[in-house]
């Protein structure tokens, strides 16, 4: 089974408006009973007039690890009110000793381990695709919906009774809430009117009224957490000398009370106290979809930005007060500043005006201005950089013996500085020295966000592209200088000679199906593991993908093929983690 949020799960698939007997749905033959994590046995017929969720769950999944407690929580809530709501685990652990370990956390019933074919039943019955699942039924055994978890993670037990109506209402609330938004509105509860210093000390609200105020969304152990913490730390120190009237209030997303105590420690601002019902209600609120998150809320409480993170990281105390006039001027400013740039004004910074070759020599930057230049953020931790670097020097070395007034600069992300020298040790090319700050500056002017990247230069000191990667990928050298018209004319020449390839094929890796002559966005060959994008034979059927130079090298003659797209456009289409990272086995990510 898939270990997905819930939110991936979907609808039901015609179960929705179902009613189920719980009795014949839970029961086997020779067992009418459930279970507790004490061994004791409880008759399913106890469900009878309650409203009950099925919970589909298992200790290996971590999305489900980080529910479990909140679901216990809403659970024991709601027990201590009313009694009349219940659940039943059915596990998708693989062994005993799992199921008992994890049930042993849980204080409702659940399926016995031993019941493997109920389980599974279950399961297909309810097209569970992903977990944490959570399916929950009326008094009358008619399912209310199949989307349980996010109802549970969206209202918690206010969600109660779970029916469409009832969230109905509760989002109806949320809307006027926005309408009639203030900063008490926002951040108190009706047991809580205040907010934490990290000392302990309780902070009325109230005393944060008339302020500007950044609600700040973050995971103490998440690295760019941490980066940006200490921009704004910086920024919010400065503000405070200066007088202005900002507070910050931390809005931890910590599983942990130690990880939320020692993140916070170091913060001079307000915070949320740990694991306050208002947290959820917050990340629901501003439709939170990534951290770090700043939210700006204005003087008079309503929402003035709701997300100046990378503002603050790019042009630090300069955004604030971070209204619309000062993003306009920022953005008049970053135009004139990006119709200004020059290869100087990129690589140059006061003494640093250089770039280094083998052996250490130093290069001025200013023999490079006037060049075609390519800036190629990578390291040698990242497997998709590795697996990129022949396919560049092959096109740095076609590129060179055309047009000399070419270069490529590494600028690494290595953490190391033997690494930084193993893997420029394979470059034919120029780097920034390791650990150089001009890296900082220009992985934020091009939003580097993942490596491999490579930003393409003109002659002029202007951007031509942010994109060079994917064009050397599926155009090799061809693509230089990597300007809209090359590409342009790279498409057109591939268009014309398509117009002599069969529409369709047999070939020897694929002989079930014919393959298509189709336009495909982006896809990986079947035939040489390498990526592609454009043209493709394709089989619909099974997901099938040959480049058209694979598919004509190996089959030209049983096809009747004359020439290949390799004799096409002056170049071959294509070409026989660490911490803090994430690897798609394409590109890195920051995490």
């Amino acid at each position: 089974m898939a270990e997905h949020d819930a939110e991936s799960n979907g609808e039901l698939d015609g179960h929705e408006e179902a009613t189920h007997d719980l009795q014949s749905l839970l029961a086997s033959v020779g067992r009418d009973f459930l279970v507790r994590n004490t061994g004791d046995q409880v008759k399913i017929s106890n469900l009878d007039g309650k409203i009950v969720g099925l919970y589909f769950s298992a200790s290996w999944c971590g999305p489900c690890q980080r529910f479990t407690p909140k679901l216990v929580e809403i659970y024991n809530e709601l027990s201590s009110k009313n009694g009349n709501f219940e659940i039943v685990f059915v596990s998708a652990d693989e062994d005993e000793e799992s199921f008992t370990d994890y049930f042993s956390k849980m204080p409702w019933f659940a399926i016995p381990f031993s019941d493997s074919d109920i389980r599974d039943r279950l399961n297909d019955l309810f097209d569970v695709g992903g977990i944490p699942y959570l399916v929950i039924f009326d008094v009358n055994g008619k399912v209310l919906t199949s989307e349980g978890v996010q109802v549970v993670r969206d209202y918690g037990s206010n969600g109660y009774p779970f029916t469409e109506e009832r969230t109905e209402k509760l989002k109806e609330e949320e809307e006027a809430a926005k309408q009639n938004q203030t900063l008490r509105s926002l951040l108190v509860s009706s047991s809580r009117d205040f907010v934490i210093s990290k000392d302990g000390n309780k902070v009325p609200v109230s005393e944060l009224e008339g302020k500007i105020v950044g609600i700040y969304f973050s995971i103490s152990s998440f690295g760019a957490c941490s980066e940006f913490a200490k921009s704004l730390k910086g920024m919010y120190l400065k503000l405070k000398e200066n007088g202005e009237n900002f507070e910050v209030v931390l809005v931890s997303l910590d599983d942990e009370e130690s990880s939320y105590e020692q993140g916070f420690a170091d913060m001079p601002w307000l915070a949320i106290p740990f694991k306050d019902k208002i947290c959820d209600k917050l990340v629901r609120y501003f439709e939170l979809n990534s951290i770090p998150t700043l939210v700006i809320i204005g003087s008079d409480g309503k929402t003035l930005n709701s997300n100046v993170a990378e503002l603050i990281e790019e042009h630090g105390i300069e955004a604030y007060p971070f209204s619309p006039e000062k993003l306009d001027e920022i953005a008049e400013k970053e135009k004139a500043r990006i119709e200004a740039q020059t290869l100087e004004s990129l690589l140059a910074s006061g003494e640093r005006d250089f770039v280094i070759g083998r052996d250490n020599i130093t290069v001025p930057v200013s023999e490079l201005v006037g060049k075609n230049v390519l800036l190629y953020f990578s390291a040698h931790w990242c497997p998709p950089c590795r697996m990129f670097l022949p396919k560049l020097i092959e096109a740095y070395h076609k590129i060179k013996e055309k047009d000399d007034a070419f270069e490529i600069i590494f600028v690494s992300s290595d953490h190391d500085e033997s690494s930084f020298h193993d893997f420029f040790s394979e470059m034919p090319w120029l780097a920034l020295p390791f650990g150089d700050e001009r890296k900082k500056f220009l992985a934020h002017t091009f939003k580097i966000y993942g490596i491999p990247s490579l930003v393409a230069i003109g002659p002029t000191g202007k951007t031509v592209t942010t994109e060079a990667r994917e064009l050397v990928m599926t155009h090799g050298a061809a693509a230089y200088p990597f300007t809209k018209e090359r590409i342009q004319e790279i498409e057109a020449e591939i268009e014309e000679m398509a117009k002599d390839w069969p529409e369709k094929l047999k070939h020897k890796l694929h002989e079930q199906h014919e393959l298509v002559k189709s336009h495909r966005r982006s896809y990986i060959c079947d035939a040489c593991s390498e990526e592609g994008s454009g043209w493709s034979f394709y089989c619909d059927h099974c997901d099938f993908d040959l480049h058209p130079k694979c598919a004509f090298n190996d089959d030209k003659q049983a096809n009747g093929v004359g020439d290949s797209p390799s004799d096409g456009p002056g170049e071959e289409q294509r070409e026989n983690g660490k911490e803090g990272y994430i690897c798609d086995g394409e590109v890195c990510y920051k995490a």
